[in-house]
């Protein structure tokens, strides 16, 4: 009997392996370790995927009061990329607007009316922006 062992994050796994038959005790990830010698690793391929440059966003700008008590906040949508650059986006644009908001879910709210000055900021920056919505 053969034991392929996978530590993935701070969960691990155990699977054993009979001879043609494998039972698989629990499924969080690729195998890190094997006693079997004619195990074969699965190796992932990295990404060829090429990074979205700023000037291939499609970025829309509106002005949104649903749900927040009738306090305007500035509405980014449209951004394609990783959470980390939308966060340092996001974090970018409240600091040069002054203000506080947030960068989830692909989309970055600035707290109050700034659509023209962060329009501006964006067209800066090389992005595609257009002001949507009044």
């Amino acid at each position: 009997m053969h034991f392929n062992l996978c530590i993935c994050g701070k969960k691990i796994k155990l699977k054993t392996v009979a001879k043609e038959k494998k039972k698989i005790i629990s499924d969080f990830g690729g195998i890190m370790y094997s006693t079997d010698s004619s195990f074969v690793y699965d190796e992932e391929t990295p990404s060829t995927e090429e990074p979205i440059t700023n000037a291939q966003q499609d970025l829309r700008v509106t002005l949104d009061r649903k749900n927040r008590g009738g306090k305007a906040v500035t509405l980014i949508t449209g951004f394609r990329g990783s959470e980390e650059k939308l966060v340092l986006l996001g974090k970018m644009l409240k600091t040069k607007c002054g203000v506080g908001g947030a960068a989830k879910d692909g989309e970055i709210l600035i707290q109050g009316d700034f659509r023209d000055k962060v329009i501006l900021i964006l067209q800066k920056e090389g992005y595609k922006v257009k002001k949507s919505g009044g």
